[in-house]
């Protein structure tokens, strides 16, 4: 009875999302277009801006300055500029300026396990002005294996969006054709990254011949290579172990990928990287495991990057093992309930149900207390550099496509709207780090690694104006009824702390003020990123220095016996 009640309440789960009435918590539900009349935005702006009074901050100094903006440029940054009247004035005084957040991992409109991302390039992008986040680095997926083919159809994805973004591309086969994409990528389109998954068999997993390959044209274009780090081959062999075992629930997706599969697929990554002599960049670090060689790396001397991601440095796996799903599912009274609620309540209740625990799944998964506090301390240290998302959102519905066997959750979770306050609230309030710290890894590290900064990440003149207005007195608290993306559910719903964005202003243009947007869609930037960043500063010369070391060939002869 529990089984055929589990899934007649699926059924109407569906039949109530797919009628738009799940909908009641978003920000906008227009269609095509998204009529400014439904969503109630305006791009109307002055093209000068003066901040007054603030203390800037960047990742390498803070001081008292007022900001003067021109046509999306910084102009000025000194104490007590003078302007004309037909300026719009913001007020900062006891509050911090800082570059705008760039968030280098993000999944928007992204087709995945059958679906598709709730969270669209305006959507997606909108949640992030309200967190803050100015700039954010997606992955194009190739199509039917083509880069080219992949980047026309992302490209026109973006054409809905409404600040500014750029691409990584992923890498899920390899042949000529590739190889010669890559080149038109790096030179023609702007992307300066290439990503290989090691996980996920059967669909975007490469395999080491593949990835030595990619690593090595990476290098050749200046472009710099990232792993998804978990070994698929015994991540595939986890998942038939737990349903042999009968565990099917979400559990089973943390039970199935623990995190040695993490820590090996991060050191073979590392150590294929040092074969090639190529920098490195391991995303979504979510374990001891992964960060511990990526620190042993990094004090050789190689050029690892390592991005753990909001989720892994504030959650741990307890949602997963909360057993009130069960307990729900099998009330006594479960018949009598189901006859006596609204049709509103009952889609309230499967939303519970489905969403407490299977919103948690993502890959690498979130892992048990005590990754999160050693996360913390690595990228306070400076073992891990930046922090990322990996915004990949799903809703209720489509998470409980899994229902009967956590092999068909869509993996993905929130943040790109979180990431700011939560670091802060995490990282800085705690003592951690710094203010200046807090810069670098929300913003000025990810401009330095793809090659953008000074142009963004800084409060600089000449730079970019993608700026935040953030009051450390001000507190937030995290809703899933109250956010701005389009998912019906939040991992971090209830979360409360102190700091909250105020402002975000993006090329320029006020995009959130007084808890309100004022984007439309279309008003976005492509980023093109060139190649070459810092990363690879001294990389011909560490190969002259191999090639030196060989003392080979070795000349041999031939001796009379």
């Amino acid at each position: 009875m529990a089984h055929f009640l589990t899934y007649l309440l699926l059924s109407f789960l569906i039949i109530y999302d797919s009628l738009g009435l799940s909908q009641s918590n978003q920000f906008c539900d227009a269609g095509v277009g998204y009529p400014e009349s439904t969503c109630g935005f305006s791009s109307s702006s002055s093209s000068k801006l003066l901040i007054k009074g603030g203390t800037v901050l960047n990742a390498h100094q803070q001081e008292v300055a007022d900001v003067y903006v021109e046509d999306g440029i910084i102009v000025a940054v000194k104490p007590n500029i003078k302007v004309d009247e037909d300026v719009t004035l913001l007020d900062a005084t006891g509050k911090y300026v800082m570059p705008g957040g760039i968030d280098p991992h993000t999944h928007l409109a992204m087709e995945f396990m059958g679906t598709e991302t709730i969270d669209d390039f305006f959507s997606g992008q909108a949640a992030a002005l309200a967190g803050g986040t100015t700039m954010h680095i997606d992955f194009v997926i190739p199509v039917n294996g083509s880069l080219v083919a992949g980047f026309e159809a992302y490209k026109k994805k973006a054409k809905k969006s409404c600040m500014n973004y750029g691409f990584h591309m992923a890498i899920t086969k390899w042949d000529e054709s590739v190889s010669r994409e890559m080149e038109i990528m790096v030179k023609e389109k702007g992307i300066n990254s290439f990503k290989f998954f090691m996980a996920y068999k059967g669909s975007l997993m490469i395999s080491d011949e593949l990835l030595l390959q990619g690593l090595e044209r990476c290098k050749s274009l200046g472009a710099l290579a990232m792993v998804h780090a978990e070994n698929g081959d015994a991540v595939s062999e986890g998942q038939k172990r737990m349903i042999d075992l009968g565990i099917t629930g979400p559990e089973g997706h943390a039970l199935s990928r623990p995190p040695v599969l993490e820590g090996e697929a991060t050191a073979r990554a590392i150590r294929l990287a040092k074969f090639v002599n190529t920098p490195l960049y391991v995303v979504h670090v979510m374990s001891i495991d992964a960060m511990e060689e990526i620190a042993r790396a990094r004090k050789s001397g190689q050029k690892v990057i390592g991005e753990p991601v909001v989720s892994g440095l504030v959650l741990n796996d307890s949602g997963l093992w909360d057993p009130d799903f069960v307990t729900a599912a099998k009330q006594e009274s479960s018949l009598t309930i189901f006859f006596s609620i609204t049709f509103y309540q009952l889609y309230k209740y499967i939303e519970m149900l489905y969403s407490i625990h299977f919103r948690y799944v993502m890959s690498p998964p979130i892992r048990e207390s005590g990754h999160d506090k050693a996360l913390q301390a690595a990228l306070s240290t400076g073992v891990l550099q930046l922090v990322g998302t990996d915004h990949c959102t799903f809703n209720s519905t489509q998470k409980a496509f899994g229902i009967d066997d956590f092999r068909k959750i869509p993996n993905g979770v929130n943040g790109i709207e979180e990431r700011m306050h939560l670091v802060w609230d995490t990282m800085v309030e705690s003592g951690q780090i710094s203010v200046t710290d807090f810069v670098r890894i929300t913003s000025t590290e990810c401009a330095r690694i793809f090659n953008i900064y000074p142009r963004k990440g800084a409060i600089l003149v000449g730079s970019d104006a993608d700026i935040i207005i953030f009051n450390p007195n001000s507190s937030f608290e995290i809703s899933a009824s109250m956010h701005h993306s389009r998912t019906d559910t939040n991992v971090y719903d209830g979360r409360k702390g102190k700091g909250k964005v105020e402002v975000t202003i993006v090329g320029g243009r006020v995009g959130w003020q007084d808890d309100e947007l004022k984007v439309v869609p279309g008003s976005g930037k492509y980023i093109e990123m060139p190649p070459f960043s810092y990363l690879f500063n001294g990389i011909d010369k560490a190969d002259a220095k191999y090639l030196s070391s060989l003392q080979a060939p070795v000349k041999r002869y031939f001796t009379a016996s």
